[in-house]
């Protein structure tokens, strides 16, 4: 273990230093992990006065001490010549999806961060891209050679009422019979057009309910993906009319322009069946979430993960309710945690519970990607229904 880490950061945007919108930060939660030990020696942006802005905030915390030698970076390539005598242990990267997950010069990310700095541990956020899929496995066929450790930022399978369903399952040896995911997004304070604009951001499905696609797959397994099914309301819609929006949608062509509603349904390998329901509606900052898990005999009900989860199960020959709160569940925190202790040789790679290569079949389930089949498989019925 070393006395301090290294850390790289990649985006100065919402995830790495947080939002009003959502609990995720990954420097807070890398301050409260390591404390004294913490060394941001840089932070790559191509904005340099966002980088800035967000660097100063830190430099006037409680934290400032380890962001004292911090300097800033347009490129990867920068960073390395000057780093040279402080290289990094841990890269966070938070930039969007369409800079990474690619061979393709300029949205190759993992790829300059492998070369640049080959014994640099990668946390990656999700999706792992927002462009084709063969070019993800292009990725992941390079990055294991150079024996780097990566885990990507599916933090909901770290949740302690996810793994108390896990546990359930495997000491019953259960069969999951089907998964019901429900994610109503808070808009409000949604303010980047990037987001807005699903040829950047990859549409709502990619870039925001992919986490409930993994916690899908995390129960139900392999998708066939010829039976995804999935219907939209899309924003020339009566129905998709949004009346709290704080940025100018205009600016965006309307083919662009993101679903407001998203509901699909799909066959898992194992014959087990699939649904996910994604919503942009709710105004303020508060999401609704809900993700359902069947089996004989028992039904799990999670409800509200991203704030204080809360698990209801219906076990067999009970007719009332078991009801478990979690209080004090980060799963940011234990992700991260987790990931430093393998980074420094605390816990085994095992205990990274979303790998490279697994957030791809999430991202791509081979070919095509369930969160894509699910976008293509919208627009397509959309596109029917405007005829």
């Amino acid at each position: 273990m070393t006395e301090v880490l290294r850390v790289l950061l990649v985006g100065a945007g919402e995830i790495n230093f947080g939002s009003v919108e959502g609990p995720w930060n990954h420097t807070l939660r890398l301050e409260h992990i390591l404390g004294p030990r913490l060394r941001v020696v840089a932070l790559v942006d191509l904005d340099e006065s966002r980088a800035k802005a967000a660097l100063d905030t830190k430099l006037a915390s409680p934290a400032a001490a380890a962001y004292a030698s911090c300097e800033i970076f347009s490129t990867v390539a920068d960073a390395a010549r000057a780093l040279l005598s402080s290289l990094p242990n841990l890269a966070i990267v938070g930039a969007p999806p369409f800079a990474r997950g690619t061979d393709i010069p300029g949205r190759d990310l993992e790829l300059q961060l492998a070369n640049a700095f080959p014994h640099c541990a990668l946390f990656i956020e999700k999706p792992v891209s927002s462009g084709l899929e063969d070019a993800c496995w292009r990725v992941a066929n390079v990055l294991p050679k150079r024996e780097t450790i990566i885990g990507v930022g599916y933090m909901l399978r770290y949740l302690k009422a996810v793994q108390m369903i896990k546990r359930i399952i495997e000491d019953n040896r259960l069969v999951v019979m089907g998964t019901n995911a429900r994610y109503v997004m808070a808009y409000e304070w949604a303010r980047k057009p990037a987001w807005w604009d699903k040829t950047r951001s990859g549409g709502p499905i990619i870039e925001q309910a992919t986490h409930f696609c993994d916690l899908s797959r995390y129960f139900g397994g392999d998708v066939s993906l010829p039976s995804v099914v999935a219907h939209s309301v899309q924003a020339h819609e009566p129905p998709g009319r949004l009346s709290a929006k704080r940025f100018d949608e205009d600016l965006i062509p309307p083919e662009n322009r993101l679903p407001r509603l998203t509901s699909a349904t799909w066959k898992y390998a194992g014959g087990a069946v699939g649904t996910l329901t994604h919503v942009i509606a709710l105004h303020g900052n508060t999401y609704d979430t809900e993700f359902e898990v069947y089996a004989d005999g028992y039904r799990f009900k999670l409800v509200d993960l991203y704030g204080t989860p809360k698990l209801y199960i219906r076990r067999p020959g009970v007719p009332d309710e078991e009801v478990h709160e979690f209080t004090d569940d980060d799963p940011f925190h234990t992700e991260l945690a987790t990931f430093i202790d393998v980074v420094e040789g605390r816990r085994p790679k095992e205990h990274i519970l979303s790998t490279y290569e697994d957030a791809i079949k999430t991202y791509e389930l081979v070919s095509p990607p369930m969160t894509w089949a699910i976008r293509r498989a919208s627009e397509a019925a959309a596109e029917q229904y405007t005829k």
